[in-house]
């Protein structure tokens, strides 16, 4: 006699809703894409919706820049950086020509210097501390970690300081941003940056033979990279300029220390017309500041969806001070390097913009360097 099988109940297999979290996060979003309509911004609820989107992808498919170019340095581990490279080959497709022949629009560009250099080194340490970069951070506290909170507090503090600090070290000088499309022309500025892109991916590939590693992405990663690179796309069509997410934290960090009675607007960066109209303006009207929210929203909505809504245990306090310590980091060398790996490498290198590859040779020997310091941390190093 054969014992019967039990199937499981419905309830058992669907995934838990946390439908508090998951309300609040639609209604917000709701809430916000209506004031800016009201306010005659169309273009400021597509990056709402899109930043949502991206929230959404990036907390489902997992994807992750700090872990996969750790697996990367530690293992030899190529899909998840292979992952990354599809979905800026993807944006470039568009930014490239797109930046270089309809006006209004722009790429991603910066001066290739000390500032960049060090800057991204700096981050790079930052990023592997905290576990998670400028995207990382928003969608994990949008997914409701509460060590990531700590990181995104420290981040802001960090982007505000490093405020302070660009325009000494923009004079140590440096040369004048590189643009393929300015040398090469629009297409033949797309097809120098797909070359890059699939020099580079070839290299990282022989690597990852040669260390008998993981080389192709998975499903997962591949979808996520293409959807990723698609909202990349629709971004850009949105906002007129590449993606862009901690310039949103450095705005922030500005108006709460306005709020506490710090004057910055004698400080020579908030001087700058970008940064003075950021100051001045509401977030709403900032570009990277919606894309960032409606990333944590949608995150947030993800998460809410799929099971209980941040019930994890606080991390050990040496985590936590990890975490702090990566956020200040991190916000310091985005501002002064010009961005995280999506702003200034992401970006960069979808603009044909040379600096993104410089920044990204610089980051590396500082992610070494953060993965080293992990252990310190009881963080594991792989």
């Amino acid at each position: 006699m054969t014992a019967a099988v039990t199937e499981p109940a419905a309830s058992a297999r669907l995934p838990r809703l946390d439908w508090p979290f998951l309300i609040a996060a639609l209604l917000a979003l709701s809430l916000l894409v209506a004031l800016v309509m009201i306010d005659g911004q169309p273009a400021a609820a597509a990056l709402l919706v899109s930043g949502f989107a991206l929230g959404v992808v990036f907390l489902k498919a997992e994807f992750s820049f700090t872990a996969s170019w750790r697996r990367l340095i530690v293992r030899g581990q190529a899909d998840g950086f292979l992952g990354g490279l599809l979905l800026i080959a993807i944006a470039a497709t568009v930014i490239v020509p797109v930046a270089a022949t309809v006006q209004g629009f722009g790429g991603t560009i910066a001066p290739i210097g000390p500032s960049l250099v060090i800057g991204a080194f700096v981050f790079g340490i930052g990023m592997q501390l905290a576990n998670g970069c400028g995207s990382g951070t928003l969608y994990t506290v949008g997914g409701g970690s509460g060590r990531m909170l700590v990181t995104l507090a420290l981040f802001i503090a960090g982007s505000v300081i490093g405020s302070l600090h660009l325009p000494a070290f923009l004079s140590l000088g440096g040369i004048d941003p590189v643009l393929a499309s300015n040398h090469l022309g629009p297409w033949g500025g797309l097809a120098a940056t797909l070359a890059s892109i699939a020099a580079v991916a070839a290299a990282i590939v022989a690597y990852a033979r040669k260390k008998g590693a993981a080389v192709w992405p998975a499903r997962k990663i591949v979808i996520g990279a293409i959807l990723i690179g698609l909202l990349c796309i629709a971004v850009f069509a949105a906002g007129r300029h590449p993606w862009s997410v901690t310039f949103g934290f450095t705005v922030w960090g500005a108006k709460l220390a306005t709020l506490a009675g710090i004057d910055l607007t004698g400080a020579e960066f908030w001087q700058w017309p970008g940064p003075k109209r950021a100051l001045g303006d509401s977030i709403l009207s900032d570009t990277s500041s919606l894309t960032d929210i409606g990333m944590i929203l949608g995150a947030m909505a993800a998460a809410a969806a799929a099971g209980p809504f941040a019930r994890n245990a606080w991390p050990p306090l040496k985590s936590l001070l990890a975490a702090a310590v990566g956020g200040l980091l991190m916000g310091w060398g985005a501002r002064i390097g010009f961005g995280c790996n999506i702003g200034a490498f992401v970006g960069g290198v979808a603009s044909g913009s040379l600096h993104g590859w410089v920044w990204f040779l610089a980051v590396l020997p500082g992610c070494m360097i953060g993965i080293r310091l992990r252990p310190l941390f009881g963080l594991s190093r792989e």
